[in-house]
């Protein structure tokens, strides 16, 4: 197959007006039965141009490199497929038709190929619609690929909907993305959908074997399994990293492509030493550990890669725990296979489940430190200390077995250990105790004894203790109002304002607030005024928003009895009869005057005539 347009590289090896396609390119699939890893889709396919049950649109959707692209030209070729023989469309393509070669390199005039990222625009929509009223000029059906379609606007989708619902019969469309849930449903539920696979290792492996050979480079077999699992299920990427490395070897046929070489081209850690960090890990043994790493980085591994493999290597023992035939995954070196089977009998799912969560949190934290080496190596001290301790189930077999210290070997189901356990504590006198011993990290590195001591047999009954009571606090708070006042007293008017604005009702218990609050209360509310009665009145309280409807707020409470005393005041007959007397006059508040105390009353003190007021009563 040869592409026309491309911007080739030049080898070194043959003469320099040779041109080189990268064998990504070179090998790129031109028909079904060259497509790896995606059978499902294979078989669908073919049992639907078998029976005619051809679709209108289909969406291919998976992640980088598994082939959308390739598998929507192979698509459109068979569509159009039509040959000396056969002329309707098949998925047998072994025989070159009369558009296959076109079609293949991109350039047929019935198969328009649109990059979404580039054309985003209602625009480019518009002309895809005004197009498709026409048939194909050689071809049997028009096809419309768009890659990236998930890079349309929202506008461009709705704009196509009605095309890709009816279109007509001579019109295909084929979409591409790698974010299916960027992709409005309804686009979805108009085509099929196809969600491409990642390849499995042990499929690339056997694909990038298969063209080393029809290269003419020589390969380690490890090296294909590095960089098997570096393309992460992408054949794309998979070839892309074998042109590097053959490049990296010297680059001609006839040459030798090492594991060390493509170790050291992807900054990997030998899969012989990661096994063997592993096991100083899971014995507990931090000096070698830290040795072993710091070996694997003076070698140029990164910090996070060999945290990333060794997680890697952890999970591959928890399965083959359980799925030994995982041992003969094509990608697996042999020490991983033999030692990782060992590992998988000796150690137990609760110790590799917790080096699996302490790798999972450590991993981030060195890439995300400045100091990388030093994050890494603390990850690894945690680890081996881990390896070391007991669990909980461990710590209560030993009180069960009176009081019997638990081995290391025993709590890492076989692995050897650097220290041996704590001698048991003697009972005290006055009764008899289970007593355990276990070493634990003590903050300066070295370890320490934790004890697990059972409680003496009682004598006599005892009375369990009465709770002290509780200290009232130095200022109560028994309502609302309470902590309005608070706030009043304390001059903070933004949350003075907000409890009477925003609370329909609150409930006080010893410490606790239950809050009803507003659709429109601001979202810190409960968290100010938590702050605020701790710092208030000195103790501490608990704050939760209840889910009771509620009330008034204080200051619904307010308007109402404002507007209740307003109309009792136009309903007093002297007050009526002032709004007649002076029209345009109105009632602006209403003022119940204190009652005077009685000492203070004095009778033969003059009354002062009140003031004049027009407009209020």
């Amino acid at each position: 197959m040869s592409e026309a347009g491309e911007n080739d590289k030049t080898r070194s090896g043959p003469p320099k007006d040779a041109a080189y396609r990268v064998l990504a390119r070179k090998y790129r699939p031109s028909n079904f039965s060259e497509l790896i890893g995606q059978e499902p889709m294979v078989r669908t396919l073919t049992n639907a141009f078998a029976t005619g049950r051809i679709a209108q649109a289909w969406m291919l959707t998976g992640v980088r490199g598994v082939g959308k692209t390739t598998t929507a030209r192979i698509l459109a070729r068979a569509l159009n497929y039509r040959s000396a023989t056969v002329d309707q469309p098949t998925v047998d393509l072994a025989v070159p038709g009369e558009h296959c070669q076109a079609i293949m390199e991109g350039r047929h005039v019935d198969v328009i190929e649109m990059d979404a990222a580039s054309h985003t625009g209602i625009d480019d929509i518009r002309d895809i619609i005004d197009r498709v009223r026409y048939a194909p000029v050689s071809a049997r059906y028009k096809v419309y690929i768009i890659d990236e379609v998930h890079m349309l606007s929202n506008q461009a989708f709705n704009g196509l909907l009605k095309t890709l619902e009816e279109p007509p019969p001579h019109v295909k469309f084929i979409f591409a993305t790698t974010e299916i849930r960027k992709v409005p449903i309804t686009v979805l539920s108009r085509c099929q959908r196809f969600d491409l696979r990642r390849i499995d290792a042990g499929a690339l492996t056997a694909h990038l074997s298969a063209i080393s050979e029809k290269e003419g480079i020589a390969i380690d077999d490890e090296a294909l399994a590095m960089i098997a699992r570096a393309a992460e299920g992408s054949a794309r990427d998979s070839l892309s990293i074998l042109d590097q490395a053959i490049a990296h070897s010297g680059g001609t046929a006839g040459g030798m492509v090492s594991a060390a070489e493509v170790r050291a081209m992807l900054g990997l850690a030998d899969r012989a030493r990661i096994v063997d960090l592993f096991e100083h890990v899971m014995k507990g043994d931090v000096a070698a550990a830290l040795a072993e790493f710091r070996a694997q980085y003076d070698t140029g591994a990164d910090p996070a890669t060999v945290l990333a493999d060794l997680a890697e290597f952890n999970h591959l023992v928890t399965r083959l725990r359980f799925v030994p035939e995982a041992a003969d995954d094509a990608s697996l070196s042999q020490d991983e296979r033999s030692r990782g089977a060992a590992f998988a009998q000796a150690l137990s799912v609760r110790v590799l489940s917790r080096s699996w969560q302490m790798l999972l949190k450590g991993i981030p934290e060195v890439q995300s430190s400045n100091r990388p080496v030093s994050a890494a190596e603390m990850v690894l001290i945690r680890l081996a200390h881990a390896a070391d301790l007991p669990t909980l189930d461990e710590a209560l077999k030993t009180l069960e077995d009176g009081g019997v210290p638990l081995a290391a070997d025993t709590r890492r189901g076989g692995m050897p250990t650097t220290s041996g356990p704590a001698a048991p504590a003697p009972a005290p006198s006055g009764g008899t105790s289970a007593v355990a011993s276990a070493q634990m990290p003590a903050s300066g590195g070295a370890a320490q004894t934790m004890r697990l001591v059972s409680a003496p047999e009682p004598t006599a009954l005892a009375v369990p203790p009465q709770p002290e009571p509780e200290t009232p606090p130095a200022v109560p708070v028994k309502s609302l109002a309470d902590i309005v006042a608070l706030a009043e007293s304390h001059r903070d008017q933004l949350l003075k304002v907000n409890l009477k604005s925003h609370v329909r009702h609150l409930k006080v218990g010893p410490g606790r607030l239950d809050v009803g609050l507003t659709e429109t209360a601001p979202k810190t509310l409960l968290g100010e005024l938590k702050s605020r009665l701790e710092s208030w009145t000195g103790q501490r309280w608990m704050v939760s928003l209840s889910n009771e409807a509620g009330g008034q707020t204080l200051a619904e409470a307010e308007a109402a009895r404002r507007e209740t005393a307003l109309m009792d005041a136009r309903a007093d007959p002297a007050v009526a009869a002032v709004l007649a007397r002076f029209p345009g006059a109105r009632i602006i508040d209403v003022r119940i005057p204190d009652a005077p105390d009685a000492e203070d009353a004095d009778d033969s003190a003059p009354v002062e005539p009140a003031p004049d007021e027009d407009d209020e009563s």
